[in-house]
């Protein structure tokens, strides 16, 4: 079966066109053998699920791995202690590659139960002597931990990992215990009582830095698209390819990914692009990226739904893109991280800007579609229009000049401050 760049869910290297993952795995996988816990932690689609896979893949040679996702957990299981035991001791069951007998019975039996006889104590009780019985070293690994972090019954397992892992090594527990989700569970917040404030109260501290890059480098990118090479023979130049999917996305994994595919599966064959080596050029790029920021797709819709739950968060996007204002990157501000978490943002050279140009445009669009019903200058320029097409071409100092006049017309009385606030968002309403 042809491979294909995939955009949903993880990838496989048999079925598609990916990065090369080795140096992260063997980053990740000194990390495991030092007995670190901790988090990997990356904004939506950003190649975390792939990672944990082919990161089970790596170790299972050295390792017993128990790869675990929290997503398929009812929202049941996290509402009471006993029902998230007998949920947990289920999927360790399930996943598990080899369980001494023993230690299969009593995860057995848990799993059986619904009364309210067994406590995380009981569990990890029996997870030491797993530990102690197992005949190699067990790496406990769990993606989508965002499913469970509201939830004060996953801030006492937590709690019982932390527990273990400060007595090791007169205790036998887990080698290395890896979460994955969007939130840093470092920094979780939990409301306990609705009467109380959300808390930064996360037992979740002993986790290690995971300051490894996810993100695509450009020789990333070329590795990739040499496979790709390889099998279609398009003749595209692939250092030229590489470096403008890296300018437009920042190596952002699934927006890579996504314009790869729109050029593969859908500028190929159409009729300014007829055939793969027309659309692996530079025009048929350009014509790629003008459709990804046009469309609508889940990663989209996180971000607009982050901004309205999050009005600090949009204040910050909004002075970037609206107000060129320079913002200094702190890392520990509140804003900050979560600008970041969310894929927003990225720190360069100290300063915060927005993460890569695709966001910017799709962005720039969301903020200006809100206003394109009550504005004047959108009414304006949409009126003068037709004089700024020239020969085909766009006359981008008329466009200047009557903006300028217009602007003038329309806002001569409001005083400075408004004036340079708006300044640049009215120009681009009016473009």
């Amino acid at each position: 079966m042809a491979k294909r760049f995939n955009v949903n869910g993880a990838c496989d290297p048999n079925r598609h066109y990916m990065v090369d993952l080795d140096s992260r795995l063997k980053a990740i996988r000194k990390m495991v053998d030092i007995g670190d816990y901790f988090t990997i932690n990356r904004a939506r689609q950003y190649g975390k699920t792939t990672i944990l896979q082919a990161l089970a893949r790596y170790l299972k040679n050295d390792y017993e791995v128990v790869s675990l996702d929290f997503q398929t957990l009812s929202t049941d299981c996290f509402q009471s202690i006993p029902a998230f035991v007998s949920a947990f001791a289920k999927e360790i069951l399930d996943n598990a590659d080899s369980l001494p007998d023993e230690i299969e019975e009593k995860f057995s039996d848990i799993g059986k139960k619904t009364a309210a006889q067994y406590s995380l104590q009981d569990l990890f009780r029996i997870i030491r002597l797993w530990c102690q019985k197992a005949d190699r070293k067990i790496v406990l690994l769990i993606d989508e931990v965002d499913t469970a972090s509201n939830n004060q019954v996953f801030l006492d397992f937590l709690a019982q990992l932390r527990a273990y892992y400060l007595k090791r090594p007169d205790v036998a527990a887990f080698q290395s215990v890896i979460l994955a989700g969007v939130y840093d569970i470092r920094n979780i917040k939990r409301k306990i009582r609705p009467e109380e404030d959300h808390k930064m109260n996360s037992p979740w501290n002993i986790a290690a830095d995971f300051d490894i890059d996810m993100s695509f480098s450009v020789q990333d990118i070329a590795k990739m698209l040499n496979q790709y090479e390889n099998d279609y023979h398009t003749g595209m130049d692939v250092q030229d390819i590489s470096n403008l999917l890296y300018d437009y996305t920042s190596g952002y994994p699934v927006l890579v990914s996504r314009i790869c595919k729109l050029l593969d599966e859908k500028i190929a064959g159409t009729d300014a692009f007829p055939d793969k080596s027309c659309a692996w050029t530079k025009e048929g790029f350009y014509e790629a990226e003008k459709r990804i920021v046009r469309e609508d797709n889940p990663l989209y819709e996180s971000l607009m739904g982050k901004l309205e739950l999050y009005p600090e968060l949009r204040t910050v996007v909004y002075e970037l893109l609206f107000n060129g204002k320079s913002i200094p990157y702190v890392a520990t501000s509140p804003y900050m991280k979560d600008a970041a978490m969310f894929g927003f943002i990225r720190n360069e050279n100290e300063r915060a800007v927005i993460s890569n140009r695709i966001f910017e445009a799709v962005l720039y669009n969301n903020f200006i579609a809100e206003e394109f019903v009550t504005s004047k200058m959108y009414d304006a320029g949409e009126r003068e229009r037709n004089q700024f097409f020239v020969g085909g071409h766009l006359d981008i100092r008329r466009i200047l000049e009557k903006f300028a006049e217009t602007f003038e017309e329309l806002y001569s009385q409001e005083d400075d401050a408004f004036l340079e606030n708006v300044g640049r968002k009215y120009f681009l309403l009016f473009f």
